[in-house]
């Protein structure tokens, strides 16, 4: 699962917080049927020939802020909503379909292939038509020069995540520039995933040294290779306009542009049906009964794989440094309650996520929560073990009180769960004070370095589900990369270490299954619940909608003749 961090939030009424504090729940009904199909079977995008689609049109979406480095490979750029816009504009190995089976992406390579196991090498062959946007074309130079800024051996490049170059030794010339030839020095399953997924290939020029990787993409994109170029931006305005790369040597997009406007993402569904935007993102049942009695607008709904959480920070001298304090807080959490709340009517069953790397329908998923499940009794006794007494209505130790500052994107849902949360923590002694953030520097000044006690956002999954759990879960000081709970232990490293290097499949489940008990066991952070993936969209809008863990294929997308 490819981990990638959103400000992206469904909001949910107040209606459903009401009924959950009063401990029922109402049924779903027609207009928002619940959903019975698991991620990794289905997407609902509309799909049309491109006979089908007329040439031409704008097609109008939203984010909720103005990226603040469009280098997606580094700390500042690695947000889900900079991955989006970038979607149609940079080189990915694979295409993905709703069940995450991988097709080499032939538009920019035509193999990529296992070459050799004792030591491990992968050849990409690049297409010999494949060229970044100012003409140069795009060669094994391109994919050493990342190789080299993401095996995270020098520091000064200031990576989000090594995607697994940690373990390429060397990246050598194939038969010619068009090929380049991986060796690694310890084998690593998810090869492929290494550039794909949320993984974009980027210009040398980009990664060539830390100077340009970190800072050369904070105001603009540089050099792309996609069928979309970026026309024009404008951050005052908070407008993106990407149009048709004139270099592009693939079939023609049938979209003439893309108009990417930053807006609240509570407008998001009055947009819409003002006829200001063409898809977005629902959050909640009353949007969704919006939609449908809306005149040319349609609901697009498959298993979404994004999924909110609650991260702690475990930091030395935080209040959460203890492993035993974090995981007896986290048994006080009602996750059940918070499913109910936020997604009755928008699924049949609402149930928490219980697993920190699989999604729920995702071979391998299984329920590794028991080291928190809720019992606030028991996390009230586990408390008075550790020494936090009860004093007045807050618990306090060696004169410090137990109070928890919760940070989150300013967002109606953010806070509503934060309130539930509030309560359930009020029960056991345990106060949580409610810190709002604006989106814009929400990662970079915020959870990057750590300004929380727990902290609420969202990570998006994809097929790759062993790429980045040494991102988040693996803990080294000097080089945290996602881990901004600051949490870890070395049996976890070596754990993960012994995952990322095991190439049978089923016994890479297995290991990442053990991996995730282990996350729970030290109280790193706490999975609530899994996108429900409801679009709202215009009725002719083809090609795109709510995809599952598949990817779109950005020549197709456009408007029915």
């Amino acid at each position: 699962m490819r981990i990638r961090f959103d400000r992206t939030r469904w909001t949910a009424g107040l209606v459903a917080l009401a009924l959950i504090a009063a401990g029922c729940a109402s049924s779903a009904d027609d207009s928002a049927a619940g959903l019975s199909d698991a991620l990794g079977t289905t997407s609902d995008i509309n799909p049309k020939n491109r006979d089908e689609v007329r040439d031409g049109g704008n097609l109008r979406l939203a984010v909720t802020s103005f990226p603040s480095n469009w280098n997606t490979l580094s700390a500042d750029g690695n947000d889900g909503e900079i991955s989006d816009i970038e979607r149609p504009l940079m080189p990915r190995a694979f295409d993905i379909d709703a069940a995450g089976n991988l097709t080499v992406n032939h538009d920019f390579f035509t193999d990529v292939a296992l070459t050799g196991t004792n030591p491990q090498q992968v050849t990409y062959t690049i297409n010999p038509e494949a060229v970044w946007s100012d003409g140069s074309p795009i060669t094994w130079e391109d994919i050493a020069s990342q190789a080299h800024a993401l095996s995270g051996r020098d520091k000064r490049f200031l990576i989000a995540i090594t995607y697994g170059f940690e373990f390429v030794e060397k990246v050598e010339r194939g038969v010619d520039d068009r090929q380049a030839v991986l060796t690694f020095n310890h084998p690593f399953g998810e090869w492929r995933g290494q550039l794909a997924g949320d993984s974009a290939l980027f210009p040398k020029s980009v990664t060539a040294d830390p100077e340009s990787f970190n800072k050369s993409l904070v105001d603009r994109l540089g050099p792309s290779a996609g069928p979309f170029v970026v026309q024009s931006t404008d951050r005052t305005q908070g407008r993106i306009v990407l149009s048709r790369n004139p270099k592009w040597w693939g079939d023609t997009p049938k979209l003439e542009t893309i108009t990417i406007s930053v807006l609240d993402q509570a407008a998001w569904a009055s947009a819409l049906r003002n006829n200001e935007l063409d898809l977005i993102r629902l959050s909640s049942i009353d949007e969704v009964k919006a939609v449908r009695n809306t005149g040319g607008l349609v609901i697009r709904r498959a298993p979404g794989n994004r999924w909110r959480h609650i991260t702690f920070n475990g930091a030395p001298g935080s209040i959460l440094a203890d492993p035993k304090l974090r995981v007896a807080i986290a048994k006080a959490i009602d996750r059940q309650g918070i499913a109910t709340a936020t997604q009755n009517g928008l699924v049949e069953s609402p149930r928490p996520l219980n697993n920190h790397i699989f999604l729920q329908g995702q071979d391998g998923y299984q329920d590794n929560s028991a080291p928190v499940a809720y019992d606030p009794d028991q996390a009230a006794r586990e408390l008075d073990a550790l020494g936090w007494k009860l004093n007045g209505d807050v618990r306090e130790k060696d004169g410090r009180k137990l109070e928890i500052r919760d940070v989150m994107y300013n967002d109606p849902l953010w806070i509503q769960i934060a309130q539930i949360i509030q309560q359930n923590l009020a029960r056991i002694g345990v106060r949580l004070i409610i810190d709002t953030k604006p989106g814009a520097g929400y990662f970079s000044n915020v959870i990057i370095p750590g300004d929380f006690d727990a902290a609420q956002f969202v990570f998006t999954g994809d097929a790759f589900y062993l790429s980045d759990i040494r991102q988040i879960y693996y803990y080294d000081p000097n080089d945290l990369q996602g881990n901004y709970g600051r949490i870890g232990s070395p049996e976890l490293n070596a754990l993960i270490e012994r995952t990322l290097t095991e190439l049978d499949p089923k016994k890479m489940i297995e290991l990442a299954n053990e991996v995730d008990r282990k996350v729970f066991e030290e109280g790193h952070s706490l999975p609530l619940t899994q996108s429900d993936g409801s679009f709202g969209a215009r009725a002719d809008l083809a090609n795109i909608g709510s995809p599952g863990l598949a990817s779109y294929d950005y020549t197709k997308i456009g408007f029915v003749k």
